[in-house]
């Protein structure tokens, strides 16, 4: 398959003028993680991790997406594992960015494969990933301005955040058809009851709008964020779906078991 494609790009004109270079990359097995950090130009301040579920459906099935759920921490990511992602990857990126000539100041979202061989990029992001920014900001103890603030100064390695201990767990609601074609406009209700008053409980809204009598619509493919944080992860998710649970939208659907891996090793 792979020779056939290259000749297709190559040979063929499959593609145009456009294929008439091909990338070859090495095919990485593991288990990916997001790994995000602060920088201010010289010094990168790590954040926690998490990891996502790009897949649309139950078990790791269907159509990519741009993430379906997502927990934080990663139990991949051990310590071991978080200071070798600095040492191998962030610190190395931010000094050659600063000898280039570009330093760079903001947030840096290494996407990782965690493979036999320890910790491998695969791509790079200048901002927190979606749905991977609501369990890391759900955790955050300190208040997220003053740290942005210090990475524009250049002031980050006097800096510190504090964390909450206890996971995060946020649920994707997506409009029926997506990745694919899907409809605008239904209606969603319940979210007050879903949230209660517990703080531990939160939703973000991504592809929302308020109709002219006030309702609360549908406007996009992921719709709403389900966020619940807990002692455990397993008590985490279980939070997190009684709440998606106590969401009145029919056109709308989510999978099941976000944070599966994380239960698993809780539990075994």
């Amino acid at each position: 398959e792979a020779l056939a494609a290259v000749d297709a790009a190559l040979s063929q004109g499959a593609f145009g003028d456009a294929g008439g270079e091909v990338v070859i990359e090495a095919f990485l097995e593991g288990e990916e993680a997001s790994f995000f950090a602060l920088v201010d130009g010289d010094f990168a301040l790590p954040l926690v991790t998490a990891q996502d579920h790009k897949r649309a459906f139950d078990g790791d099935q269907g159509p990519n997406t741009g993430g379906m759920g997502a927990y934080s921490p990663a139990p991949v990511m051990t310590e071991a594992l978080i200071e070798a992602t600095m040492a191998r990857i962030i610190r190395p990126t931010v000094a050659a960015m600063k000898a280039e000539g570009c330093p760079y100041k903001g947030v840096l979202y290494a996407g990782l494969m965690i493979t036999a061989d320890g910790p491998q990029l695969i791509e790079y992001n200048v901002r927190f990933g979606d749905p991977e920014c609501q369990v890391v900001l759900m955790r955050l103890m300190s208040d997220l301005l003053p740290a942005l603030i210090a990475s524009t100064d250049g002031v980050l390695s006097t800096f510190d955040l504090r964390w909450y201990d206890e996971p995060a767990l946020t649920v994707v609601m997506a409009a029926e058809g997506y990745p694919g074609s899907y409809e605008k406009g239904s209606v969603i209700r319940g979210l007050e009851e879903a949230e209660g008053n517990s703080d531990d409980i939160k939703i973000f809204h991504a592809g929302t709008r308020r109709s002219e009598d006030g309702s609360l619509l549908a406007n996009g493919g992921r719709v709403l964020g389900v966020t619940a944080m807990a002692p455990g992860i397993a008590q985490a998710q279980a939070r997190a779906y009684g709440a998606v649970d106590k969401i009145d939208w029919p056109q709308g659907f989510c999978r099941r078991d976000i944070g599966w891996r994380a239960v698993a090793r809780e539990e075994g």
